[in-house]
């Protein structure tokens, strides 16, 4: 057996035995652990040949898995495949093609749309055929670059001779699997973070030039590891942060990258604020931010796993979990301050839908929302409103 075959065959093993019950890097990682024949290039082309099966699956006709393997290969190819050029030479010819022209080579020209089978539930501005083509991509990785700490982050980079492209605001990007650690302080000098995660960062300094220096109180109250924290801290300046989440381990790593990020007063709590409001009704904040659980959609081209094993019922399911945080959450905003609303969702029922949500409430006005569109940048895509309480 060619060692072409055998990859095939380690992958259709692996895809027999994942059930999406749990990350599926995180499953590689304990299948290959506890098979230690493989070396670290059969690793990362018996990953990658997986990973390809899931941002194509839904798009491609019921055959037998391997052949699936292999056209899922071929559309995620942008360039010739050594895999393709010794089991289908003649598709291995065409990887230089558009995704359009792949698929009518395939026979499968009405599929396009089926990589994203949820079309209708998109929210509005989203290019439904640019979005779905996005899953054949892997997406870039992002660094925001703390502030003060530009020329330092440069210098170490190019020293490296790591390859990476300037962005506005501080923003680098690098080609995926760049391992940063190698070289910068994370956290201290720069903050892994997606591109449009940091876009939102407009709005804070949309605050800033309305408030000034008078936005103080600080609550990030689905904080998860803190890169909204951090941004909020970077922006903002000198805050009073309170920070929560549903979990003590997901604090616990907040921490850490607090600590390293040099942030050291604010306060910790754990909160399921979908069942209970940890605060005492006359505790206010001049900012809520809320980057609420959801579908996590617009990230699905990192982890398309949850792409393949997604049901559309689930969407249902977070808005009425972002209703019941979102409800605990708003009477905590001051007179004249400001909720920032976040989801890394493209489903309308997470997004405007949930505007709408706010907005039926009187009191609250809509200052900009915006979906953030990474099908276009290799990143992805989030959707954000900012909001304001009347005085």
């Amino acid at each position: 057996m060619s060692r072409w075959h055998s990859y095939i065959n380690s992958a259709l093993t692996i895809l027999d035995g994942y059930a999406g019950e749990e990350p599926f890097a995180a499953y590689l990682k304990k299948y290959f652990a506890t098979n230690k024949k493989y070396g670290s290039k059969d690793r990362k082309q018996i990953a990658h040949l997986g990973y390809c099966y899931f941002r194509a699956g839904h798009a491609l006709p019921d055959l037998p898995v391997e052949e699936r393997i292999l056209m899922a290969l071929f559309l995620c190819s942008g360039e010739p495949d050594q895999l393709l050029a010794n089991l289908r030479p003649e598709w291995n010819e065409k990887t230089l093609g558009g995704v359009k022209d792949k698929l009518r080579f395939l026979g499968l020209e009405e599929s396009l749309h089926r990589f994203f089978p949820w079309i209708q539930e998109l929210s509005e501005g989203v290019d439904a055929e640019a979005f779905s083509k996005s899953f054949l991509v892997q997406p870039d990785l992002f660094i925001r670059i703390r502030p003060g700490c530009l020329e330092k982050v440069k210098a170490k980079l190019d020293s490296a001779q790591v390859k990476y492209e300037s962005l506005p605001d501080s923003c680098f990007s690098f080609p995926p699997g760049t391992r940063l650690e190698d070289w910068l302080e994370t956290n201290r000098e720069a903050v892994i973070q997606d591109y449009n995660s940091q876009r939102v960062g407009e709005l804070l300094r949309l605050i800033l030039q309305k408030e000034g220096p008078a936005i103080r109180t600080v609550w990030d109250c689905c904080a998860a590891s803190g890169g909204k924290s951090m941004m909020a801290s970077d922006i903002l300046g000198n805050i009073t942060l309170t920070v929560s989440d549903i979990r003590e381990s997901i604090l616990h790593n907040l921490e850490k990258r607090l600590a390293a990020a040099g942030i050291r007063h604010y306060k910790r709590i754990v909160a399921d604020l979908s069942q209970k409001d940890p605060f005492p009704a006359s505790e206010k904040f001049d900012l809520v931010i809320a980057d609420v659980p959801c579908s996590g959609s617009g990230t699905w081209s990192r982890t398309p796993e949850q792409l393949y094993y997604f049901r559309e019922e689930k969407i249902t399911g977070y808005q009425q979990l972002q209703q019941r945080i979102v409800s605990t959450v708003l009477p905590h905003v001051k007179a004249g301050g400001y909720f920032l609303y976040i989801t890394c969702s493209v489903f309308k029922k997470e997004n405007e839908e949930m505007v709408n949500f706010i907005t039926a409430n009187p009191g609250y006005s809509i200052v900009k929302k915006e979906v953030l569109t990474g099908y276009d940048k290799k990143a992805d895509t989030m959707f954000a409103c900012l909001l304001r309480r009347k005085l």
